[in-house]
């Protein structure tokens, strides 16, 4: 996730120090790709809407000054999942009508 991930922790003590830096970074301000590159943060307070829909005006007016830059195809920013969690389960295999054990 980041260059300065160390390996190992030599003690308890400084592995909850450099992880509470980590997660503050990881929630608030890294931006996932799995999840339309917004925060998780933003995902979870329902901001991440707002913030599609910004980018879609700013990438909108992007275009219509400079189609060449996007070859001519107007550009969108990248989709929102319609649900996020983590360690989602997984869907239950359909049954396809076998009713055998």
């Amino acid at each position: 996730y980041r260059p300065s991930f160390p390996a190992r922790f030599q003690s308890i003590e400084e592995a909850r120090s450099f992880c509470q830096t980590f997660f503050a970074w990881y929630n608030n301000e890294h931006r996932h790709s799995g999840i339309g590159y917004v925060t998780p943060a933003a995902m979870h307070a329902g901001v991440a809407t707002a913030i599609y829909d910004q980018r879609a005006i700013v990438l909108q007016d992007a275009f219509i000054r400079h189609p060449n830059r996007f070859k001519h195809r107007q550009p969108r920013p990248p989709a929102l999942p319609t649900v996020a969690g983590i360690n989602m389960p997984k869907p239950a295999p359909e049954s396809g009508g076998n009713t055998e054990n």
